[in-house]
């Protein structure tokens, strides 16, 4: 029976994947609000040495936690053996937190496969390019578009939701955890991707044409001559195989979403934890669409002294943008993180505290750790929880208690906060993908920064650069119909666009947007192909300049006269395109006797609008202070670009349609600066703060205003 079941399942993952491999999943129906903050933690009582569970929960409820997340690890104790299901050890936490009144949140818990199944199934396991094969003992080792493995994933899911559909205390479903494509190239997967090509180009020679398979004479004239991805040269296949990566992840998780959906409450809302943000390998935004609210995994790696906001907020704003509103953080620093010893950097007195509301100013609705009580053994020993590994409240438990309490009073004023911002990044996975198979500073590290020079490296030093002016930050895709709602629209090395693409960013400049652009862009077609036409192709009108010509740079150059008055910092490196104005107008020239004939940066109008275009990789400095003298121009700043160093400034408004103003000390020493804003309250002294009031912060402290709400009739 097991085995005319599998195989059904097997016929019918291969006819949907090959109908639908692409197709967007139907937006979820609603985007939850909640009445005050979550706060809160993973919890595994199943992990615990020995029985504690009404003093871990009486703790948890001291602490101020109101919210748990249960049960995404341990598909062995739930399903101990084939098709014997075990929920006695899960229904006393859940009923222990409901009495205790804290929510939960269960995950489903298909990351990590029981070994029964591994050894019933051996090929549920993946199977990377060169035939290489995961072994069983990492998580997160299968082909999760294995038969057998959907068919189990499948029936445990079902059970689970239908067991809690009405249980009060579970609130919501994380599906999955942290899920990628995990490199699995198995034969099936490569099955179903000839199908979706087939799909696609309908044609063999549809494909070789754009992929320019003439090359090496590698050209195709029957589907079953499509060679495996595993030794592949051409870029146009390599860049196909990795959108089909992100689609296997984006048809995984909306399967499970479906599931639950059919299964569970209503009521409860559907989520998962993203690892991060902008993945290669998965399409967060796509995913995203199959979801209640988005999550992520937020995890800083800059401790102590080093600590500064700057990454939560890359991967908050990230998130943030993919539904255009709140999220979830369901994993985030406790103590100390690493799978190993070596990075044991436990935060600093306040750290604890301030880490928590950086997420809240930056949308989060609910903050959880990772995780509650330090694990004894194995992989994740030294990722420490909100407890040591001797289960006793110590400084971390303080401080986070203290900052439970805090929201237990003002967290109806801060959750739903809503953010709007006047910049936007274009982020493009294609051209991350593409330059990271056809790189354009190879091994090349930038001085002090400890990053390769890539597609990311660009997209987090421009948002560096913004994050330092305390300019507030969307960002917007390929997809993205309308960048209207924007005033300035940044777009970083956009080297793999379509045609459509490009006309809108041409069109939203026509109409007085205003962008800035890096080198590389609209380059190479959506096949990942040059474009045959003169650089920069269907730009060119908008930009007002062309090239033939670019260089590696095999040194740092320097811009004549230091227009932007950086000094040290008036250096670029690595790229250089040789821009020939048309109508365009130079702001930097390099000083070099050969380059210098070229202009690095210029600037040009066009209909109503305005674009500044980088052909070069600027200095960290050097582009921050070419952000600030664009953004400074189109009249975006304020008050907040003239807080002192350190302190970072974010707004948003509450539910109850007020402004709340967050400020933050990210140092060691105390730091005082006048308030520039309407009056309101301080939240966290309760306490009265005028325009042009002094406003002191302690070491790693913030300052919550919300100013008092508009007279009626005003404007």
């Amino acid at each position: 029976m097991l085995r005319r079941t599998l195989l059904s399942c097997a016929l019918s993952c291969l006819i949907a994947s090959s109908a639908h491999a692409g197709e967007a999943a139907k937006p979820s129906a609603r985007q939850p609000d909640f009445p005050t903050v979550l706060y809160g933690t993973a919890y595994y009582h199943e992990y615990m040495p020995y029985e504690r569970l009404e003093k871990d929960v009486a703790m948890i409820k001291a602490a101020g936690f109101n919210v748990v997340r249960l049960g995404e690890s341990t598909w062995s104790l739930w399903e101990p053996e084939d098709g014997r299901f075990d929920y006695a050890w899960m229904d006393r936490v859940v009923e222990a937190m409901g009495k205790a009144g804290i929510k939960v949140i269960m995950g489903t818990p298909t990351y990590s496969i029981p070994a029964w199944m591994a050894r019933q199934h051996p090929e549920i396991l993946a199977q990377k390019f060169n035939g290489a094969k995961n072994m069983y003992g990492m998580r997160q080792n299968m082909n999760t578009d294995s038969p057998a493995y959907r068919f189990y994933a499948e029936r445990l899911i079902r059970k689970i939701a239908a067991r809690y559909k009405d249980n009060p205390a579970v609130i919501g479903w994380q599906v999955d955890n942290e899920t990628s494509s995990y490199g699995a190239a198995n034969d099936d997967v490569f099955a179903r991707f000839q199908h979706y090509l087939e799909k696609k180009f309908g044609t063999p020679e549809n494909l070789s044409k754009a992929w320019l398979l003439n090359y090496w004479g590698q050209d195709l004239h029957s589907w079953a001559d499509l060679p495996r991805p595993d030794g592949a040269q051409s870029t146009g296949y390599k860049l196909e195989w990795s959108r089909w990566s992100q689609m296997r992840v984006t048809d995984f998780l909306h399967w499970q979403a479906q599931l639950v959906r059919e299964c569970a409450s209503p009521r409860q809302f559907i989520t998962h934890d993203f690892a991060g943000s902008m993945h290669n390998d998965v399409n967060e935004e796509a995913v995203a669409k199959g979801l209640d609210i988005a999550g992520v995994n937020i995890y800083h790696w800059a401790p102590q002294e080093y600590y500064n906001g700057a990454d939560q907020k890359l991967q908050a704003d990230f998130t943030r943008s993919l539904k255009r509103g709140n999220f979830l953080v369901l994993e985030t620093n406790a103590q100390t993180t690493d799978w190993s010893s070596s990075f044991q950097y436990p935060p600093y007195d306040g750290q604890f505290r301030q880490d928590v509301y950086t997420h809240l100013a930056n949308g989060a609705n609910m903050v959880e750790y990772w995780h509650w009580a330090s694990i004894h053994a194995n992989q994740e020993t030294y990722w420490k929880g909100v407890l040591s590994h001797d289960m006793e409240p110590n400084r971390a438990y303080a401080e986070m208690s203290k900052t439970g309490q805090e929201l237990q009073k003002i967290g109806p004023k801060l959750a739903n906060l809503r953010i709007n911002n006047d910049v936007a990044i274009l982020w493009s996975r294609d051209s991350l993908n593409a330059i990271k198979d056809m790189p354009f500073a190879k091994d090349a590290q930038w001085s002090g920064t400890g990053a390769k020079a890539d597609y990311s490296s660009l997209v987090r030093q421009i948002h560096r650069a913004l994050y330092d002016l305390n300019v507030g930050t969307d960002f917007v895709f390929p997809e993205t119909e309308d960048f209207s709602s924007y005033k300035v629209l940044i777009v970083p090395m956009l080297y793999v666009a379509d045609d459509a693409l490009l006309g809108r960013i041409k069109e939203y400049i026509r109409k007085g947007g205003r962008v800035v652009m890096t080198f590389k862009s609209g380059f190479a077609n959506e096949n990942t192909a040059v474009r045959w036409t003169m650089a920069p192709g269907p730009l060119r009108e908008a930009l007002g300049f062309h090239y033939q010509e670019f260089s590696n740079l095999a040194q740092p150059l320097a811009l004549k006269d230091d227009p932007y008055r950086t000094g040290d910092s008036n250096k670029v490196q690595y790229w250089a395109e040789f821009l020939q104005l048309d109508k365009a107008k130079a702001l930097a020239y390099y000083d070099h006797p050969f380059f210098g004939r070229w202009p690095a940066i210029t600037t040009n109008d066009f209909g109503a609008g305005k674009v500044l275009y980088e052909g070069t990789y600027l200095s960290d400095n050097l582009q921050k202070a070419v952000l600030q003298s664009f953004l400074r121009e189109q009249g975006l700043t304020g008050p907040d670009q003239d807080l002192p160093t350190n302190v970072q400034a974010r707004t948003g408004t509450n539910s109850l349609g007020r402004t709340v103003r967050y400020y933050f000390n990210y140092s060691g020493a105390p730091v005082s600066f006048n308030y520039r804003h309407k009056p309101g309250t301080e939240l966290l002294a309760n306490r009265r703060l005028r325009t042009d009031d002094s406003l002191t912060l302690a070491p790693w402290d913030l300052a919550i205003i919300e100013e008092d709400a508009a007279a009626k009739g005003a404007k």
